[in-house]
This record gives structure tokens, C-alpha cells and sequence, in this order.
């Protein structure tokens, strides 16, 4: 996902098609201003799963490493996933 800023004005907003293809198109948040202060931050349903997806991934990127720092301990990975996928089989 590209993070430079996309700036709209909110009466662009009236045109919905037009500012949805351009979410769609840029596929990073679109920042739209009111009186020339930001006032929302719109997106396509792609670019916000994208960026749900990311925020979980940092956030058990955080959880590793506080438990390393907790413990030093590393895990072999095919141990680790073998049983993630025992504990979701039941």
C-alpha cells in the first residue's frame, strides 16, 4: 500500500462514482478536507482489509518479540505451526 497522502475536497464527495473509482484506483486511504483542514479518511474495502491484515502482523510481530525479551526463548517454526493447526483441529 502507498502512503503518500491522496487529498480530496469534501464536495467531491457529490460525486460518488467519480471519488469511488479514484479510491478504488489509488488504493490507499483518500484524506478529504473541509475548509482545508482534514475532516475524513475514506478507502476501499481492499485498502482497509489491507490494512487491517497489516496491523495484526505488526501486532503479533510485538508479541514475539516481547515474549523473546521475556524469555530468550526461540521456537522452531514447523513445531510452532503444527500446533496452532492441532489447537484449531480440536
Amino acid at each position: 500500500m502507498d502512503f503518500v497522502p491522496k487529498i480530496r475536497p469534501i464536495t467531491d464527495l457529490k460525486k460518488t462514482s467519480e471519488i469511488s473509482a479514484y479510491c478504488h484506483q489509488v488504493d490507499t486511504p483518500v484524506f478529504i478536507t473541509k475548509n482545508g483542514y482534514s475532516d475524513l479518511v475514506i478507502m476501499s474495502v481492499d485498502a482497509y482489509e489491507d490494512l487491517l491484515e497489516s496491523a495484526a502482523i505488526d501486532v503479533a510481530i510485538t508479541e514475539a518479540e516481547s515474549e523473546f525479551a521475556v524469555d530468550g526463548r526461540l521456537h522452531d517454526a514447523r513445531e510452532a505451526l503444527a500446533s496452532l493447526k492441532r489447537k484449531r483441529l480440536g
